[in-house]
């Protein structure tokens, strides 16, 4: 194993996807089953993730599925990748982290988010807009401030205050310059765009301002990993994910994951095809050694402290192996 993999932190993000012929309620158990297996092969943290109205997604309410998966865990670090914050009030968000902070000490993240909705339609019912994003830097100053006792309201936030969690700020767009600036860590992916990734990690470096919450930058690179016996299996891995976001792309909702085999014998029009193979590229894919010489690579590109591992396909074992075996890699 190459020194920079031995020194670098793994994680898991994973989506709650819901899966062809299977339930809601079916992949939310399989986020907190999979928590218990990440925790077995020595991963640093799982995080779950918000999204609203979309079919292909269960993970609606992060804290509430951290919750769950904290308290079937015992030593892995449980977060959020990330809150959407435009979408709630600071003071809520700093009061949910304060109780999941208070029960399970020392193990919680609060990863964030700028998003505000994946259609007009989802925007509307949570009564946001697009603009909402813009005063994501704003919010953020707030709900860090709710944790310090610093609100100018004269409201405390309970049991927030006085407690430290830590927060990283999911970089889309401008938010390496906004985390750069709050001096907080930073999620950056993804891998099929390395050009526009290290373009962020070096602006987030440059730019980064010591704070209470970080002294130095600390950057974690998220992205699709997927290890298998063969490049063909590794490959099959990337094959619902890629149809659906073809799908996404071309009828306007993202779906459930299909079986591989489904997508392998589906007849594509030209677009879908052409959005589906797009979808299969830049990955990190492959074999342990094609896996292990790829991380290197990003690694030393990045200069990264930690790999988030967003991986998401309709075979949950298959999902279970490549994890087993890039914790192998990763740990000698």
């Amino acid at each position: 194993m190459s020194s920079s993999i031995a020194t670098t932190r793994f994680s898991v993000l994973d989506r709650s996807r819901t899966r062809e012929g299977h339930t809601h309620p079916e992949a939310l158990r399989d986020t907190v089953r999979l928590a218990g297996e990440l925790e077995g092969l020595g991963y640093h943290r799982l995080w779950v993730s918000e999204h609203h109205g979309v079919p292909g997604v269960a993970g609606s309410a992060p804290t509430v599925l951290a919750a769950a998966v904290a308290a079937a865990t015992r030593t892995i670090r449980v977060g959020t990748g990330g809150v959407m914050l435009p979408n709630h009030r600071p003071l809520v968000v700093a009061e949910q982290f304060g109780v999941l902070e208070s029960l399970f000490p020392g193990r919680i993240d609060m990863g964030l988010g700028r998003s505000v909705g994946f259609t007009d339609g989802v925007r509307r019912a949570l009564g946001r807009d697009k603009e909402d994003a813009e005063d994501f830097e704003a919010q953020l100053r707030e709900l860090l401030g709710w944790f310090r006792g610093t609100s100018p309201t004269g409201v405390h936030a309970r049991p927030a205050e006085g407690l430290t969690v830590p927060p990283f700020v999911l970089a889309m767009g401008e938010g390496a310059g906004i985390a750069a600036r709050a001096g907080l860590p930073m999620v950056i992916g993804d891998f099929r765009n390395r050009e526009k990734m290290r373009r962020g990690i070096d602006h987030y470096r440059e730019h980064f301002r010591p704070s209470p919450w970080a002294s130095e930058p600390y950057v974690v690179v998220s992205g699709t990993v997927a290890v298998a016996g063969t490049p063909e299996e590794a490959r099959r891995l990337l094959t619902p994910e890629a149809w659906a976001m073809a799908y996404s792309r071309t009828h306007g909702t993202f779906p459930p994951l299909p079986p591989a085999e489904r997508v392998e014998a589906l007849a594509m029009t030209g677009k879908e095809r052409g959005f589906y193979e797009s979808g299969l590229t830049g990955h990190i894919a492959g074999t342990e050694e094609q896996v292990a010489h790829e991380l290197e690579t990003v690694l030393k590109e990045t200069g990264a402290q930690e790999v988030l591992v967003t991986t998401s396909t309709y075979d949950r074992e298959a999902l279970l192996d490549s994890y087993r075996r890039l914790a192998a890699i990763t740990s000698g």
